[in-house]
């Protein structure tokens, strides 16, 4: 199973999901590679990586074609793969924009590892451009975070969009695995609010667990760990195992 973590809004938690979500497969016994997607590298950062520890191989260095993707440990979190970016990455949609068949060049990486994994997550950049399209036309199911707040439904419909053109064109099996509520607060009348139109208007899609807003999901990226392994006991780490849970569940 891949699957892509994607919004084009910044700042809803894609990194931070992506990180516990595939950190609670690792726990509940599942076999994870996490492909980071971003060029700002923040995936790679906050699982103790940087450029200049571990400059190659990376996902640029693959999508440019000189080299297949090659798995590393993360360093500080037992048992979970990793395909590092960096911000050399930021050119690549300029650099891959006269590609034959540019859309596919992920999915064509990724096919020789799908038998070793049992879920690929792929965290997507903040846009709808070449990166992004390549995730989602690499994927089995694409999972969406909103992040309670006024504006969290803003510009969705882009998104959307994106995804249906995507299922008609490149990837007649990709679909919307589910709809997720980040940075929850119960006490805020307008969390509460917010939660009921995005029930409202994605049904079944969104899950039950809410992500509580939580600042041990903040500081777990300093330390290069995740938040099961940073603060196991605290609402982050509840909630996104109570997530990871739900996910397994729906794949049943």
């Amino acid at each position: 199973m891949v699957i892509c973590v994607s919004n084009h809004k910044g700042g809803v938690g894609k990194t931070t999901s992506a990180i516990n979500i595939g950190a609670g497969l690792v726990k509940l016994g599942k076999r994870v590679l996490l492909v980071d997607l971003d060029p700002q590298a923040n995936l790679s950062q906050s699982l103790g990586l940087t450029e200049g520890v571990w400059p190659e191989p990376t996902i640029y260095g693959a999508l440019r074609g000189r080299y297949p993707l090659q798995p590393v440990p993360a360093p500080n979190v037992e048992g979970l793969d990793l395909i590092p970016s960096t911000l050399d990455l930021s050119g690549a949609e300029v650099e891959l924009s006269n590609e034959t068949g540019r859309e596919y060049i992920l999915r064509d990486l990724l096919k020789p590892l799908r038998s070793k994994y049992d879920f690929i997550i792929i965290d997507s950049p903040p846009s709808l451009g070449l990166l992004t399209v390549n995730a989602l036309t690499a994927s089995d199911e694409v999972y969406i975070p909103l992040q309670s707040q006024y504006l969290a439904t803003q510009g969705l419909a882009k998104l959307m969009e994106v995804v249906d053109k995507i299922r008609q064109r490149l990837n007649k099996r990709l679909k919307v695995g589910g709809v997720f509520i980040t940075q929850y607060d119960s006490r805020k009348v307008l969390s509460r609010d917010v939660e009921e139109t995005i029930r409202s208007h994605f049904k079944a899609v969104v899950f039950q667990t809410k992500v509580r807003d939580n600042v041990a999901l903040a500081e777990a990226p300093v330390k290069g760990l995740d938040i099961f392994s940073y603060q196991p006991k605290s609402h982050g780490a509840e909630d996104y195992m109570s997530l990871t849970k739900e996910i397994l569940k729906r794949q049943k």
